[in-house]
């Protein structure tokens, strides 16, 4: 079952983060709906706010493969039900 999550991101020192994240971001394009960054250059990080659908699994996947990345912190909110229905 599909499922619709929010995922934040800080990266800290951005400009040797996000290549990284960018990479890891890529490998899960199919399910990624919309993506927003806002820079605050003066603190050297970046937000990045990363809407998607899909299995349980793959976000969870999406997830880990963010968190290990060095300099970047994750959250995530996960609705309780499913998002389209599977045909």
């Amino acid at each position: 079952m599909n499922r619709i999550a929010v995922i934040g991101a800080i990266l800290e020192d951005p400009r040797n983060t996000q290549q990284a994240f960018n990479g890891q971001i890529a490998s899960f394009k199919g399910i990624i709906k919309g993506r927003m960054g806002i820079p605050f250059d003066a603190e050297n990080k970046a937000v990045i706010s990363i809407t998607l659908e899909g299995e349980l699994d793959e976000i969870n996947s999406l997830m880990g493969k963010l968190g290990q990345l060095p300099g970047v912190t994750v959250k995530a909110a996960v609705a309780s039900g499913g998002g389209k229905a599977e045909t």
